[in-house]
């Protein structure tokens, strides 16, 4: 399955863009695309909105893309991962009705 990372490092060489020409879009140093790139950090989400923008993809996809790894990252070794997402999710719902 893709994560945010490998799509962020195949979308810059596919482009045969430099690290650094990505972090000067995002106003990052290389090292933090670098480590974007393999999955070391998570970027924000004004970062990742300036990615989408400099890679013309859909902000939305990279979004949910890159939020999802970093759930996936934090609930690795969490034994009750999924309960406590099937909580969160009604948790959101209910204050989005109110």
């Amino acid at each position: 399955m893709e994560t945010f990372a490998s799509k962020l490092k195949t979308l810059r060489l596919k482009q045969e863009l430099l690290l650094r020409q990505v972090a000067a879009a995002v106003d990052v140093d290389t090292s933090m695309v670098s480590k974007f790139e393999n999955g070391e950090r998570f970027p924000t989400r004004e970062q990742i909105e300036k990615l989408a923008t400099f890679f013309k993809v859909p902000e939305d996809d990279f979004l949910i893309e890159a939020y999802s790894d970093k759930l996936t990252y934090d609930f690795n070794e969490e034994p009750l991962a999924l309960e406590i997402l099937k909580q969160t999710v009604k948790k959101i719902e209910f204050k989005k009705m109110n």
